[in-house]
């Protein structure tokens, strides 16, 4: 995407989604409330008078308090702080940072910041630890029960964990990392895939109608358990019609087309198309014709490769829902170059000079 059409970056991938493999993989102290919950899909709840063992049970990640040499609360310039560790679900340039102090209002942190870094593969905890780490939010005063929004600009480097840091104690409800996925260009290397796939770099630019679910939903990893994870547009009452149009992962062909429509009972589309779009000549053009849909179906459906994709659009009519989208097809020699040398000019480049044989560029 270039800077001028950049979205807000909440329009991005949540990089840190559960659904998408994310994970809390450490944490210096979790005595109130568990590291795991900053990642829990909803958002946070609270629950009056519900008490546990520990107290009020929080729903969020909240540590002790902390207590200096003479039993004072340490000043909050000094180095004593918490902090939580989380892998990402998939490496991506960071956009964004949500952190979301719902329901904590006596118990917040006074500050906070978050620090990115990429060690690819499988890294324990400890191996973490002496990871090589970059701040991309910079230590910011905090409020209680507030979601707050800390845009990340001039860091284009590709990451694969961040470190949240509190001070010098206290609870977040949830985290968010915004961002856009650049996957590995050796794991795709001569392969079929979803090219509308979130996990691989797919992601939804525009949509007609967002009523009662997002069009994120739509090239979410896996299948959606309910109709809630699909994308659902009010009901129309004019001659018109709904869309969703997706940025793919790179220039590809698209070979197969599914359409599924899973838990939309009454109010799944009559029909669909799907169309592609080439970036070099702007041009729209048909990859699906208007097609005949049933109510909590998958439609899997073959079609020709035509003229390379960059851009696909699912047209519904004339409105209803739908759990997912999957294009599955193949890069382009031009789309598999093209993400080739974005990853390697965002990774480390000790990482860029060991693949790039591998990748025979």
């Amino acid at each position: 995407m270039s800077a001028s059409a950049a979205p807000h970056f909440t329009e991005l991938v949540n990089l840190a989604a559960r659904s998408l493999g994310a994970g809390v993989v450490d944490a210096n102290d979790e005595a109130f409330a568990e590291k795991e919950n900053l990642l829990v899909a909803k958002a946070a709840e609270f629950r009056p008078h519900t008490f546990g063992h520990k107290g009020q049970i929080m729903d969020g990640w909240e540590t002790r308090r902390r207590r200096g040499v003479s039993g004072e609360q340490p000043h909050p310039t000094e180095g004593d702080h918490d902090w939580a560790v989380v892998r990402l679900g998939v490496a991506g340039v960071i956009r964004g940072v949500i952190v979301d102090t719902a329901h904590f209002t006596g118990n917040y942190p006074e500050f906070g910041s978050v620090e990115a870094a990429y060690v690819p593969d499988f890294p324990s905890p400890e191996e973490l630890a002496q990871a090589e780490w970059t701040e991309i939010v910079p230590r910011t005063a905090l409020k209680g029960d507030t979601a707050h929004e800390f845009p990340v600009r001039g860091v284009e480097r590709l990451f694969t964990h961040v470190r949240l840091n509190i001070w010098p104690d206290g609870g977040v409800a949830r985290l968010r990392v915004h961002g856009e996925v650049v996957a590995d260009p050796r794991d795709l290397d001569g392969l079929t895939f979803d090219l509308a796939a979130q996990e691989f770099g797919g992601v939804a630019t525009g949509a007609s109608d967002r009523y009662f679910s997002s069009p994120h939903n739509l090239n979410a990893l896996g299948r959606a358990a309910v109709m809630g994870e699909g994308w659902e547009t009010r009901r129309r009452r004019d001659r018109g019609n709904d869309w969703v149009e997706l940025q793919l992962a790179g220039e590809g062909e698209v070979l197969a087309v599914e359409i599924d429509t899973t838990h939309f009972v009454f109010n799944c589309p009559g029909w669909a198309s799907v169309s592609g779009r080439d970036a070099r000549t702007g041009e729209w053009f048909e990859l699906l014709p208007r097609t005949r849909l049933q109510p909590d179906t998958r439609h899997r459906l073959r079609v020709a490769p035509q003229r390379p994709v960059t851009h696909a659009r699912l047209d519904v009519y004339p409105d209803g829902g739908v759990a997912r989208l999957r294009l599955t097809g193949r890069l382009t020699p031009a789309g598999r170059r093209a993400q080739a040398e974005r990853w390697l000019a965002l990774v480390p480049p000790p990482v860029a000079n060991a693949a790039r044989a591998e990748l025979d560029l």
